[in-house]
C-alpha cells in the first residue's frame, strides 16, 4: 500500500474542522473535558458547552470548586450526566495529587476517574504530542475499509485494533496529527452510513479496490431515546437544574407521567448514582444541594 501519511497529513492540513479544543493554546485539561464530553455526543452539541466550561472552569482545581450541582447544571443537556459526576472527581484527583497538571503517561491516565483506554491514549498524543495510537470507532471503521478492505470495523475494539493503528504511525514528529487525520476521515468522509469515496484523498483503499463488498454483519439497531429511561433520567434532572432549592415528589412527578413506575425506576437510578439526593424531610435535589 502506499504511504498514507503525506496523502491524509496534506487533507487534513486543508480540510480540517475548526474546532475550538484544536486551537493553539488549548491546555491538556481543556482538551482532557473535550474528551469526556465528546463521548457518545456530537460536536456540534459539545462545542457550546465546552466554550462556556473552559471560560468558567479553566484550570483542573477550578472545577474541583465548583459545587456537584453547578457541574450539573453546566453539563445540561449533553446526555450521559454520570459523565460530568466523572469529570468533576478527575479535577478533585489532579488538583490534589498531580498539582493542577494532567498526568501526560497512559498509564498514570488510566487511574484518573472516568478515564478509560481511548481517553487516556487521546490526550497523551493530542495534549502530549506522544506517538501512541488512538483508536475511536472512526479509526477502526477507517483502517478496516483501507487495509482490510471490508465495509464494517467488528463491533467490539481488540488488541488487533491497536496493533494495525501503531504500524500506521509515522515518526513521532508527525504522529499526532496524523492520528487526529485519520480520525477526521472517519468523522467527516469514511462515514458508517455514507461514505463520500469521491471525496476520500487516500490514493489506495482495499475496500474500494474490492468493488466495496456488502458488510457481511447483520445492520446494527439505531439506538432510540424516546421513551427510554434515559429520556425519562433527562426530564427529571431538567426540572431539578431549573430549581435551585429542593422539590417534592409531587413537584418531581410532573415531569413524566405516563408511566408512574418508569419515572420511580429512573428516580431510584439517579439517587444510586449519586445525580440526585433526598433531604431528610422526603423533598430531592441535585447532588450537593440537599442540605
Amino acid at each position: 500500500m502506499t504511504d498514507i501519511v503525506p496523502q491524509l497529513v496534506d487533507w487534513y492540513d486543508r480540510d480540517q474542522r475548526d474546532l475550538p479544543w484544536r486551537r493553539p493554546g488549548v491546555t491538556p485539561w481543556q482538551i482532557l473535558v473535550s474528551e469526556f464530553m465528546l463521548q457518545q455526543t456530537p460536536v456540534a452539541r459539545v462545542e457550546p458547552v465546552w466554550l462556556t466550561w473552559v471560560q468558567r472552569w479553566p484550570t483542573p482545581s477550578a472545577t474541583a470548586a465548583a459545587s456537584a450541582a453547578d457541574i450539573l447544571r453546566a453539563w445540561g443537556k449533553l446526555g450521559y450526566p454520570r459523565r460530568a459526576k466523572r469529570l468533576h472527581e478527575c479535577a478533585t484527583v489532579i488538583a490534589e495529587q498531580y498539582d493542577d497538571v494532567v498526568p501526560s503517561d497512559v498509564e498514570t491516565l488510566l487511574t484518573l476517574p472516568g478515564v478509560g483506554a481511548y481517553t487516556a491514549r487521546a490526550i497523551a498524543c493530542f495534549a502530549y504530542r506522544d506517538r501512541v495510537p488512538v483508536v475511536d470507532t472512526n479509526v477502526r471503521r477507517v483502517v478496516t475499509r483501507v487495509v482490510h478492505g471490508r465495509a464494517d470495523a467488528a463491533a467490539s475494539s481488540s488488541a488487533r485494533d491497536l496493533a494495525d493503528v501503531e504500524a500506521l504511525l509515522p515518526e513521532a514528529a508527525l504522529a499526532p496529527k496524523f492520528s487526529i487525520a485519520l480520525m477526521e476521515l472517519g468523522a467527516t468522509v469514511c462515514t458508517a452510513r455514507a461514505p463520500r469515496c469521491g471525496l476520500c484523498p487516500l490514493s489506495e483503499c482495499a475496500w474500494r479496490s474490492r468493488g466495496f463488498p456488502a458488510s457481511a454483519s447483520p445492520a446494527r439497531r439505531v439506538q432510540r431515546y424516546a421513551g427510554t429511561d434515559r429520556q425519562v433520567r433527562g426530564r427529571l434532572l431538567d426540572v431539578l437544574r431549573d430549581n435551585d432549592s429542593p422539590m417534592s415528589r409531587a413537584q418531581l412527578d410532573v415531569a413524566w407521567l405516563s408511566d408512574t413506575a418508569q419515572r420511580d425506576r429512573a428516580l431510584d437510578s439517579l439517587l444510586v448514582d449519586g445525580l440526585v439526593e433526598q433531604t431528610a424531610d422526603g423533598r430531592f435535589a441535585l447532588a450537593g444541594e440537599g442540605g
